[in-house]
């Protein structure tokens, strides 16, 4: 037989596997354990985590920092949007930029160090052109001002007008009533004047802006309207200086605020149309130093004898003010060199006004005793009026300072006592505003009787 066969055989002869687990006859059945199924295979997607985007960084932020951010990105020229704190693309834009310009990765989102080196470069270039924000003495509007681009000053109660010396950049706030006024129809009104010729322009209900170029200047131009007052900001400047003055026109559009609720004159009385002060003769050629607020807001300031005086600068910090007197002559300069230590006694030699003085206009001395009330020197007893801007001298006859009489403040609680309103600026404070001005004090022996003229200011 052929091994094949028999292995046939064999396999045939062999049980099943079905009939090799059949349990013998009179064994207990058990169940069959069930045939194992293969699940089938499930496809699976990674979950990745959520990535934060530059904006939703910006967002995550404070909105003071938002702004200083955004107000740090206007000064270096690489952003010009609104500052309003919103995080933008085009606030992101903004960083990239700067990175990029600064050799960093364009991320859109500072890092320490970098927000630092953005601080440092927009106060840099704040500091140079004498950054401030100010207010108009007669409305209250807040502006944002380059004070060192723009020493001149000359205002009324119609509004301020600022200038380089040499006339190149000028900043004019301007208030007037209008009956039936409207964006729409002021702003035509200020695209019409000087040939302007605007390349932008947005008119809305409560406020316009228009920008271009006027001559050979460029314009930009912010006006507001409110109860029939219209009030417009107007900035011209060379294009030769438009370098500089892009990031401050954005930065002074950001910061204007025409109507501040009731600040102007918050708390105050009002000021007098007629008003007396004295002011202090410092160079031969016109100029006089003066108390700020007693010059603030003249439609005239006349010199009695020597015509009228334009107010060419001012210092809200030592509340002082600098007139001139063109065309004068036989003028005598105070002498205000270098004094010693300072004394608590004073004379002061002003001129008071002249329902004080019997309708005169008497150079006159008084006494006065200088005592600290924290970072200020008061006054005791307090001059007539008048003497805003009178001349302080020690008992050695050198020059002590300004005096200067501060407006008395009627707001508060009941029972508040009144603060001295006679103030001391003292003699280096006003050295160092002269010096800001280009001014050199004369040196030798004070005659300051000779020194001093009467201020008359006008207002409307």
């Amino acid at each position: 037989m052929k091994l094949p066969f028999i292995l046939a055989l064999m396999m045939a002869a062999m049980p099943t596997s079905a009939s090799a687990q059949t349990p013998a006859a009179g064994q207990p059945q058990t169940k069959r354990a069930p045939a194992q199924i293969k699940p089938k295979a499930v496809t699976t997607v990674p979950v990745r985590p959520a990535v934060q985007t530059p904006i939703d960084t910006a967002k995550a932020m404070e909105q003071a920092e938002r702004l200083a951010i955004q107000s740090d990105l206007a000064w270096v020229s690489f952003y010009n949007g609104v500052i309003n704190g919103e995080a933008s693309s085009r606030m992101v834009s903004a960083i990239k930029a700067f990175q990029k310009d600064h050799g960093g990765k364009e991320t859109g989102v500072l890092n320490a160090q970098e927000r630092g080196a953005l601080s440092a470069e927009a106060r840099k270039r704040q500091d140079n052109v004498g950054w401030k924000i100010v207010s108009d003495a007669t409305s209250g509007a807040r502006i944002g001002l380059p004070s060192k681009l723009v020493p001149l000053i000359v205002s009324d109660v119609n509004g301020t007008k600022w200038s380089s010396a040499t006339g190149t950049i000028q900043i004019e706030f301007l208030r007037r009533k209008q009956a039936g006024a409207t964006t729409a129809t002021v702003a035509a009104g200020e695209k019409k004047l000087n040939a302007r010729r605007a390349d932008y322009s947005v008119v809305k209900p409560d406020f316009f802006v228009l920008s271009g170029v006027q001559g050979l200047k460029k314009f930009y131009i912010r006006g507001q309207i409110r109860n029939d007052e219209v009030r417009v900001l107007t900035i011209l400047y060379d294009q030769a200086t438009e370098g500089t003055m892009i990031p401050v026109t954005v930065a002074m559009s950001s910061a204007y605020n025409p109507f501040p609720g009731n600040v102007a004159q918050a708390g105050l009385p009002p000021r007098k149309k007629v008003e007396y002060s004295t002011g202090i003769i410092v160079s031969a050629d016109g100029a006089i130093v003066a108390d700020r607020q007693a010059t603030d807001g003249c439609m005239t300031i006349a010199v009695p004898g020597y015509g009228n005086a334009t107010r060419v600068a001012d210092d809200e910090t030592r509340e002082l003010a600098m007139l001139r007197i063109y065309g004068a002559s036989g003028l005598k300069p105070l002498a205000m060199g270098s004094s010693g230590a300072a004394k608590s006694s004073l004379n002061l030699v002003g001129i008071a006004d002249p329902q004080n003085q019997g309708g005169r206009n008497a150079v006159t001395v008084v006494a006065a005793t200088a005592t600290p009330a924290g970072t200020d020197m008061t006054l005791s007893p307090e001059p007539a009026l008048g003497f805003s801007g009178a001349a302080a001298l020690d008992t050695d006859g050198k020059f002590a300072g300004l005096a200067r009489l501060k407006p008395a403040v009627v707001a508060g609680p009941a029972g508040t006592p009144l603060p001295s309103q006679a103030l001391l600026v003292s003699a280096e404070a006003v050295r160092e505003f002269l010096k800001a001005k280009s001014v050199t004090p004369v040196s030798g022996a004070a005659d300051a009787k000779a020194s001093v003229l009467r201020l008359v200011c006008v207002r409307k």
